[in-house]
C-alpha cells in the first residue's frame, strides 16, 4: 500500500513543529532545523563619504568592522549553524529570547525592545503559484543592523543600490534609518504581489460572469488561500510598525519616525486593497454557483418543454398502435381503414405540437430571463 502524500500546508506545519525545543525547555534554548542552509555572512559598512562591501565575510572580522565604520549591516543567509548564531549574539549583545525566535520560525511579525537594541520580526513574501513566506529577523542598535534570513534572495537590493550610489539620506543617517529602510522594503515588496492577485481576481470575475467554467472553483479557492496567507502577514506587520512608532523612541530619532509613519500608511493601504480583493473573491464562488444553477435551470426548462411536447404525441402514437381486431367490431380503430387515417394522425400530432408551442411562447417559457 502506497504512502499518502501530505499536503503542502500539512508539511509546513510538521516542519515548523520540528524546530521547536521540547516542552519545558529553558528560555532561550536554540534548536535548529537539520535541513536548514549553512549561514553565509555578508557585510556592508558605510559612512557619509565611503562604503565597502564584504561577502562572504569572516565572523572574526565583524568586531573589527564595527570599530572602523560608523554603520555596519551584517546579513546572514541560512540558519543551519547554531554556533555562528550564538557567537553573533554574543558579539552584538543580543538577548537570548530574541535569538531563540530567530531559529524558531513562523513567528508573528512584531517589535521587541531589549534596551540596548531593538528586535523586529517580519515576513518576506515570495511570489509563486502558492505564495511562500520567509521570516526576516532584524536587530538594530547604535551603529549596527543585523539581519537573519532563511535562504539567499531577498527584496533588499534596492536598499543596497541606494547605499552604493548614496541616493537620498541613507548614507548620512544612522542604523535606525537603515533599519527603517529594510522594514519598508519588505512591506513595499507586497504591493506588486497584491496587484498581481488583484489582476487574477478581475480575470476570474470576467470568466465567472461569462458563464460556468470547468475548474474555476479550484482556482478561486487557491486565490482565496493566497489572499488569506497574505493577510496573516500584513495585518501583524501593521501592528509591528505601530509598535515601532509607539515604543521605539529610544531607537529612532524624530526625523526617522516621520518615515515610519509613511511605512504605517503603506500597511494600511495594503490591508484596504487586500480586504477588497478578499470580498470580491469570496463573492466569486457564490456568483459561480448562481450562474451554474441558472444554467441548470435553463437546461431543465428546455428538457421539460421537449418532454411536454412529446407526451401528447406519444399518447397519439401509442393509441393508434393498439392491435385491436377491426373485424370483430366497428368501434375497433375505424381510422385504420380510412384512406386519410395516416395523414390525419400526423396532422393531429402537428396541431397538438403547434398548439403547445404557441401556449408556451405566450407564457414566456422560451425567454432566457
Amino acid at each position: 500500500m502506497s504512502k499518502r502524500t501530505k499536503s503542502p500546508t500539512a508539511q509546513a506545519r510538521a516542519h515548523g513543529r520540528k524546530r521547536r525545543p521540547p516542552p519545558g525547555s529553558a528560555p532561550g534554548t536554540l534548536q535548529g532545523d537539520p535541513a536548514a542552509l549553512k549561514p553565509a555572512i555578508s557585510a556592508i559598512c558605510f559612512g557619509p563619504d565611503a562604503i565597502r562591501e564584504f561577502g562572504p565575510a569572516a565572523l572574526d572580522t565583524v568586531a573589527e568592522l564595527r570599530a572602523q565604520w560608523p554603520v555596519v549591516w551584517i546579513n546572514v543567509d541560512g540558519l543551519g549553524d547554531l554556533d555562528i548564531i550564538r557567537r553573533l549574539g554574543e558579539l552584538f549583545g543580543l538577548h537570548a529570547l530574541a535569538l531563540e525566535d530567530v531559529v524558531h520560525l513562523h513567528q508573528r511579525p512584531r517589535f521587541e525592545d531589549y534596551g540596548e537594541h531593538g528586535f523586529v520580526v517580519t515576513q518576506m513574501t515570495h511570489a509563486t503559484d502558492r505564495l511562500d513566506y520567509e521570516q526576516i529577523s532584524l536587530f538594530f542598535g547604535p551603529g549596527f543592523v543585523l539581519t537573519f534570513q532563511e535562504r539567499p534572495g531577498d527584496c533588499f537590493e534596492p536598499v543596497r543600490e541606494r547605499l552604493r550610489q548614496a541616493r537620498g539620506r541613507i548614507r548620512q543617517s544612522g542604523a535606525d534609518y537603515l533599519a527603517y529602510a529594510l522594514i519598508d522594503a519588505t512591506i513595499d515588496a507586497d504591493f506588486p504581489i497584491l496587484e498581481n492577485l488583484g489582476e487574477q481576481v478581475t480575470m476570474l470575475e470576467d470568466e465567472v460572469l461569462a458563464g460556468p467554467v470547468a475548474g474555476v472553483v479550484g482556482r478561486i479557492h487557491q486565490l482565496k488561500m493566497n489572499l488569506l496567507g497574505l493577510r496573516r502577514v500584513i495585518w501583524p506587520q501593521r501592528d509591528m510598525v505601530n509598535s515601532l512608532l509607539r515604543d521605539g523612541d529610544t531607537h529612532f530619532d524624530p526625523q526617522t519616525r516621520v518615515y515610519l509613519r509613511d511605512c504605517y500608511d503603506h500597511t494600511v493601504e495594503l490591508l484596504e486593497m487586500l480586504e477588497t480583493y478578499r470580498e470580491v473573491a469570496s463573492d466569486l464562488i457564490d456568483i459561480h454557483l448562481s450562474s451554474a444553477s441558472v444554467r441548470t435551470n435553463e437546461i431543465m426548462r428546455v428538457l421539460t418543454i421537449i418532454a411536454t411536447l412529446f407526451m401528447p404525441l406519444g399518447f397519439i402514437a401509442s393509441l393508434y398502435g393498439m392491435n385491436f381486431d377491426r373485424s370483430a367490431s366497428f368501434w375497433n380503430m375505424p381510422e385504420l381503414g380510412w384512406r386519410f387515417g395516416y395523414p390525419f394522425a400526423l396532422a393531429l400530432m402537428g396541431a397538438v405540437a403547434f398548439g403547445l408551442t404557441a401556449y408556451f411562447w405566450r407564457k414566456g417559457w422560451f425567454s432566457r430571463t
